[in-house]
C-alpha cells in the first residue's frame, strides 16, 4: 500500500456558539471563539490517500486530479468564508474543526473512490486550525 498526502490552505471565520446555552457559559467554555463578532483562522488540509500505483501511470491517483476535486468541493466552498453562515454542508452544525474534518470525509471519500477507478481511497484527513492544534479522521 502506499500513501500520498496533498496540502491546501484557506481561510474562514467562524464562532464557536451553542444557542442552548448562556452566553456566560459559551464563553466559558469556547473562550475568545465564542465571539460574537466571529473570528478566524488560517487552516492546513491534509489529504492522505492509499491505494495500489497504477501499471501504466505509477500513480496512486494523479494529483492534479485530486487537487481539483478538493478544490472544487472543498476549498471553493470554504475559503474565504463564515462556516456558520456561508457552508451549507456546516448549516446547523458546531463549526469545530472537528466536525469539519467530519464533513471534509464524507464529501471526499466517495469521489476520491471514483475518480481512482475503486484503485485508491481516502485515509486520512487533517486539519490544523492553528499551528499548534489540529483534528485527525481515518473513517472510523
Amino acid at each position: 500500500m502506499v500513501y500520498i498526502t496533498k496540502q491546501v490552505h484557506f481561510c474562514a471565520a467562524h464562532k464557536l456558539f451553542n444557542p442552548d446555552w448562556s452566553r456566560e457559559k459559551n464563553e466559558e467554555i469556547f473562550g475568545p471563539c465564542a465571539n460574537e463578532n466571529w473570528h478566524g483562522h488560517n487552516f492546513d488540509l491534509f489529504i492522505t490517500i492509499k491505494g495500489i500505483p497504477d501499471e501504466g501511470t505509477g500513480f496512486v491517483m494523479n494529483f492534479k486530479d485530486l487537487k481539483r476535486i478538493v478544490n472544487h468541493e472543498i476549498i471553493d466552498k470554504v475559503d474565504h468564508k463564515n462556516l456558520n453562515i456561508e457552508v451549507p454542508f456546516m448549516k446547523g452544525r458546531m463549526t469545530s474543526c472537528e466536525n469539519l474534518v467530519l464533513e471534509f470525509w464524507k464529501i471526499l471519500e466517495p469521489l476520491i473512490r471514483e475518480k481512482s477507478n475503486q484503485r485508491a481511497s481516502l485515509h486520512k484527513l487533517k486539519l490544523y486550525e492553528t499551528p499548534t492544534s489540529y483534528a485527525e479522521y481515518h473513517g472510523d
